[in-house]
């Protein structure tokens, strides 16, 4: 348990931040999912439409600190990619 005053603050604050950067992770890997359903059904139009949505939440993330900015990188291209396949069915 911490002892210190500052250290009491220390574990208010970090709480917060993982409550934040667990709101931002689940609101990512939400969306993905939601495209990938998407992608999987073949439903190319719905998935174009939330592309958007998902490139938002990966920004979202990296900027925050939640994933790094090559990882976010890496989701996107990863994603349209996916996208492209099944529209091209």
């Amino acid at each position: 348990m911490a002892i210190t005053k500052s250290a009491k603050k220390r574990i208010k604050s970090s709480e917060k931040k993982r409550l934040f950067n667990l709101r931002r992770s689940r609101a990512m890997k939400d969306i993905i999912k939601k495209f990938s359903k998407a992608v999987t059904a073949g439903e190319a139009k719905t998935a174009q439409e939330l592309m958007p949505q998902v490139h938002k939440a990966i920004d979202k993330a990296a900027k925050g600190g939640v994933i790094k900015s090559n990882t976010a990188s890496r989701k996107k291209s990863r994603l349209a990619k996916n996208l492209k396949t099944a529209s091209a069915k």
